[in-house]
């Protein structure tokens, strides 16, 4: 059964604050009946602001919130007064969101840190009290400011998920196994395609209570690129990760077919992506004996590539120790 807590795209509308209107106010006390004007300031009005949390992974919180509207400021007071400002709306969000306008496509914000914060929308103004306006030709002004209006507009936020490892493979070429048994992860594994419908994470401990996050995307296939299949709406996800592992099952009719299919997919949706490290992992190899792994090997991309098999156990070290090396130290351990 999909996973339905996990939603990567949402469309809200967003109002900020209307700023809080300048107060037209004359001082009077008991022994003052003529005093000059004290009116006080209008309060701003509230911000959208966009938030980081690490802790959050998925936008299920915003589906079914289609409206947000920031607090409008309060209008000043006599004495000097300033009123109230407006009450922001702070939206958290996963780190890897992205804000875009949702007629233009512009993009408003990108939250890569937690506790990262940015105004998508700015409150307005209060507008200034009469006390501004007292000059030596107008000593008792009887007007202020208006509050600056609100600003409001449809948002679409996107999540693009943050990770150090890309799985990317047809349907049933072992991600999902390979996630399971090297993290916590419990994604559905089963003996179809497309099992996986929604991205997973898992975090992969390493030596020293090191570790590196590694994400397992659905399957992709030729086409994708053109929104064949379930590949086009997760492949924005392949763009944020540091290393591309692509996996091949050793039982394939054509092992170099099909990687090139993948890499051509990748280079049609964003030319970008072939700049990132890349390592090739055969999977499902505890069905080959040496002497097959030999004349594969001979087929095999100019890239880091190793042989291993989530069940017997076979390179799964060896995959992580390359894995490490890169991440450790990107500069020196250049895979292109």
């Amino acid at each position: 059964m999909a996973n339905t807590n996990f939603v990567d795209q949402v469309k809200i509308f967003c109002r900020s604050g209307k700023g809080g209107a300048g107060s037209v106010h004359f001082r009077r006390e008991k022994f003052v009946p003529k005093g000059g004007p004290d009116g006080g300031d209008g309060g701003r009005g509230g911000d959208i602001i966009l938030k980081g949390n690490a802790q959050m992974w998925t936008l299920l919180h915003l589906r079914y919130t289609k409206h947000l509207f920031a607090g409008n400021g309060e209008a000043g007071k006599g004495q000097q007064r300033t009123g109230a400002d407006g009450k922001d709306i702070i939206i958290e969000v996963p780190l890897g969101t992205i804000a875009r306008h949702a007629e233009t496509g512009e993009q408003m914000a990108e939250i890569l840190h937690h506790g990262q914060t940015t105004i998508l929308l700015h409150g307005g103004r209060g507008g200034l009290g009469n006390t501004h306006f007292k000059t030596a030709v107008n000593q008792s002004p009887r007007y202020a400011q208006p509050g600056e209006d609100s600003t409001e507009t449809w948002i679409t936020i996107e999540l693009k998920i943050l990770a150090d490892v890309g799985l990317v493979g047809f349907p049933n070429a072992g991600k999902s196994t390979l996630l399971s048994v090297v993290s916590a992860a419990k994604p559905e594994i089963a003996d179809y395609p497309f099992t996986t419908l929604t991205p997973n994470l898992g975090i992969v401990p390493y030596y020293d209570y090191k570790s590196f996050i590694m994400a397992d995307i659905p399957g992709i296939i030729q086409g994708a690129s053109k929104g064949k299949g379930l590949g086009l709406r997760f492949l924005r996800h392949i763009e944020r990760n540091s290393i591309l592992l692509f996996m091949v099952p050793a039982d394939s009719s054509d092992i170099q077919q099909e990687y090139k299919v993948l890499i051509a997919e990748l280079k049609a949706y964003n030319p970008e992506l072939m700049d990132k490290a890349k390592i090739l992992a055969v999977t499902k190899s505890d069905m080959l004996d040496q002497e097959l792994k030999d004349e594969i090997q001979k087929i095999l991309p100019d890239i880091p590539n190793l042989f291993i098999s989530s069940v017997s156990g076979e390179g799964i070290k060896q995959l992580k120790d390359l894995i490490w090396k890169y991440l450790d130290d990107p500069v020196q351990h250049q895979f292109d």
